[in-house]
């Protein structure tokens, strides 16, 4: 009798992470190393715009690189939706949902713009560290309006991977890499902080764009409203400093690898969210530092420690973990199209499903919110 209640608890136990009839095979699929992969191309993107940012550090111009980002998409995905008839057209999409994508322009445009500002009053390890903010949060939100619901093996996941950027700070700081200001600590964490919940609050508007409506209604407000936010914002904030850039050959094409880095990540990085997550995806961004450190090896003479490819290997575990079991919705229909991307479910997906139809939905849904 004993040893039948044990046996019941374990299978709860395994239930609950998600765990339960999991065999390898169905572990590594060929759609979680694709997203591994993926995942790993966005991160050499931000590597690439992170090595033009280190060699325009003297370039105070940060909306201005921002900016041409943003026209960019505007050139591209906004005229494609200007061109769309019916629901999916730019003035009908704008007469009813302009606020919205008002909100998510603003804080994507100044989550960008505040992060850097960070450096001018605290340290890179400051920044490495608070930055991982920004996946609590995305949870919390998805928690609440995307109605994503986490199984145990998840936050196991979370916590393996920061574990990893733990050693990726620790490696700079061995290194002698804690460069920075220490002008006002305190408010460049707080600029930190703000910049993290100002990145989930865009990506969570990312994820449910992109999952609920499409791809280019998502890049093309984005690069509606980031063009004018950011453009008012350049006009207002850093005319002085354009005006004193000398121009040629070398800065132009700095500017022209970052905008274009940085214009693919923009495009690539909603089909990687729409395949998993925004917060998988944020999860895999996590390796972008080492990615650029690895570069900087090469070109500014960085000093190589072996954490730094320990980091790598604790992060990519970490979100192989994360992806390897698929979360689950509470919202009715949500539960067996995610199944259907994931293939066949588990037995103990289907206990899952089961015991969320016996729950009542809630009035009204937060989705629409955003």
């Amino acid at each position: 009798m004993e040893q039948s209640e044990e046996h019941r608890q374990c299978g709860k136990w395994r239930t609950a992470c998600g765990l339960y009839n999991c065999k390898p095979r169905d572990v590594f699929t060929w759609h979680l190393l694709k997203t591994i992969a993926m995942g790993q191309l966005l991160s050499l993107l931000i590597c690439g715009t992170a090595v033009s940012c280190e060699y325009l550090a003297n370039v105070e111009t940060t909306m201005l690189q921002s900016f041409f980002t943003y026209a960019l998409l505007l050139l591209t995905n906004t005229t494609i939706l200007s061109a769309r008839k019916g629901d999916d057209n730019l003035l009908q999409i704008l007469r009813l949902k302009w606020w919205k994508y008002l909100v998510m322009g603003i804080a994507d445009v100044e989550a960008n713009y505040v992060v850097v500002k960070a450096y001018q009053f605290t340290t890179l390890t400051s920044i490495q560290l608070l930055d991982c903010f920004v996946i609590p949060v995305l949870m919390m939100l998805s928690w609440f309006f995307l109605k994503t619901r986490y199984r145990i093996i998840h936050f196991i996941a979370v916590t393996v991977c920061l574990f990893g950027v733990g050693a990726m700070v620790g490696a700079d700081i061995q290194a002698g890499r804690d460069t920075g200001s220490t002008r006002d600590v305190l408010l460049g964490d707080g600029l930190v902080l703000l910049s993290a919940v100002l990145y989930a609050v865009s990506n969570i508007c990312q994820e449910h764009t992109v999952k609920k409506l499409s791809r280019v209604e998502f890049l093309g407000m984005m690069g509606l409203f980031g063009t004018l936010i950011s453009g008012i914002q350049l006009a207002v904030l850093e005319a002085n400093a354009i005006a004193a850039i000398k121009w040629d050959f070398h800065i132009s094409m700095l500017f022209a690898v970052y905008t274009l880095c940085m214009y693919a990540l923009y495009s690539f990085m909603p089909v990687v969210v729409k395949m998993t997550s925004a917060t998988a995806v944020n999860l895999s961004l996590l390796t972008a530092d080492l990615f650029s450190l690895f570069c900087g090896l090469f070109l500014f003479h960085y000093k190589f420690s072996a954490l730094y490819i320990l980091s790598f290997v604790v992060i990519i575990v970490g979100f192989v973990m994360f992806n390897a079991i698929p979360t689950y919705s509470a919202l009715p229909g949500d539960y067996a199209e995610e199944n259907d991307d994931h293939g066949t479910e588990s037995f103990s997906d289907r206990r899952l499903g089961a015991h969320r139809e016996t729950q009542r939905p809630e009035a009204g849904t937060a989705v629409s919110a955003l």
